[in-house]
């Protein structure tokens, strides 16, 4: 990789982090920009090559995580009901489990779980509107986001394995009968 793209790659999670700092002692409304750029050691113009918004700073950070499990996964449309890519969300939700407990305590959740949602129906490709695989896509991430939720919340006590067979027993082969 070249020199200007680390340094980018460095100015953007040193940002990212700041505002998940900061969002621990306030909420984003209260937030400037400026604070996040003094805060971060970056210039105004870096911030904005990046962001368009401080909100943004929150959707690139699940996007970019979101764009690496699709580098991942099976690439069939249904790939994400087999029982690998269950437990490679589980993975996924393990390794980010900070930034998806922070987001979710910060009130990001629901921002979240739509990202995921509409990451699942390109996955997934052309569905219609009114379509019975639409409903069940949706309830199976509803699902999967409360599981994972739930499960680094109570301090992982289940393996990522055990996680995942208990998730694929219960929500994808009861939704095959």
């Amino acid at each position: 990789m070249d020199k200007r793209k680390e340094a980018n790659l460095r100015v953007k999670s040193s940002i990212t982090q700041t505002v998940l700092r900061l969002l621990d002692k306030k909420s984003i409304s209260e937030i400037t920009v400026s604070e996040i750029i003094r805060e971060a050691g970056v210039a105004r113009a870096s911030f904005y090559r990046n962001y368009a918004t401080k909100e943004s700073v929150i959707t690139t950070l699940i996007g970019d995580i979101l764009e690496d499990y699709r580098k991942n996964m099976e690439s069939d449309g249904d790939a994400f009901y087999t029982y690998e890519n269950v437990h490679m969300s589980f993975v996924y939700f393990e390794r980010y489990k900070k930034q998806f407990l922070d987001l979710h305590r910060f009130g990001f959740g629901s921002i979240l779980l739509e990202m995921l949602n509409q990451f699942h129906e390109e996955v997934a490709g052309t569905m219609l509107h009114k379509s019975i695989e639409r409903y069940k896509l949706y309830i199976y991430m509803g699902s999967l986001y409360n599981t994972a939720l739930v499960w680094l919340q109570s301090g992982k006590k289940e393996s990522v394995e055990e996680i995942t067979d208990i998730f694929y027993e219960n929500c994808v082969l009861r939704g095959e009968k």
